[in-house]
């Protein structure tokens, strides 16, 4: 069709990412929904950054109904679900290697996040340490999360450097918890 939109799915002309490659008619909507985390990770601005902060109001009711076990459990749900999706996303779209932690997949990130929430409690400065101490060593990568990043392969890469950003993380949280008293 003349003068039609391309599918906001597809790549600028440029070659610029704009989210998840259309992977046709019967793409799996569900397994999208789940690795953009309801669609945050289309965000153009700071994906990684919007999964994390849509991670947030969810720790916090999972937390308020079970306290910190439910948070772990459901941080282990995130992990093995986001290792299932994100493997069947890119085997669908053919990942050529040259992305291999695409940027709208952030379901790595609300894994990573909740990680960082176990010692907060409900505690509102305790979850802002949280998300910030997440957000530095996600995007700083200490050792071993560049490692984990640069060489565990697909979903695998893709997830575990996050989970132990979240390690990372958590033990901020837990050192300021301690001086919080």
């Amino acid at each position: 069709m003349t003068g039609s939109l391309p599918h906001p799915d597809m790549q600028d002309p440029a070659g610029a990412e704009k989210g998840p490659p259309a992977l046709g008619v019967k793409r799996p909507r569900g397994l999208r929904l789940v690795a953009t985390w309801f669609g945050l990770g289309l965000s153009p601005l700071a994906p990684g950054t919007m999964g994390s902060l849509g991670a947030l109001p969810f720790a916090w009711v999972i937390v308020d109904l079970g306290g910190w076990q439910s948070l772990a459990a459901a941080s282990l749900v995130a992990a093995l679900a986001g290792l299932w999706v994100t493997n069947a996303l890119l085997a669908m779209t053919e990942n050529s290697g040259d992305d291999k932690d695409p940027s709208w997949i952030v379901i790595d990130e609300v894994a990573g996040q909740w990680i960082a929430l176990l010692p907060a409690a409900l505690d509102p400065v305790l979850f802002a340490v949280g998300f910030a101490a997440f957000r530095l060593f996600d995007v700083w990568k200490p050792w071993p999360v560049n490692w984990a990043d640069r060489e565990l392969p697909g979903a695998w890469g893709v997830m575990i450097d996050d989970l132990i950003a979240g390690g990372y993380a958590a033990l901020c949280v837990y050192g300021a918890a301690q001086l919080m008293g």
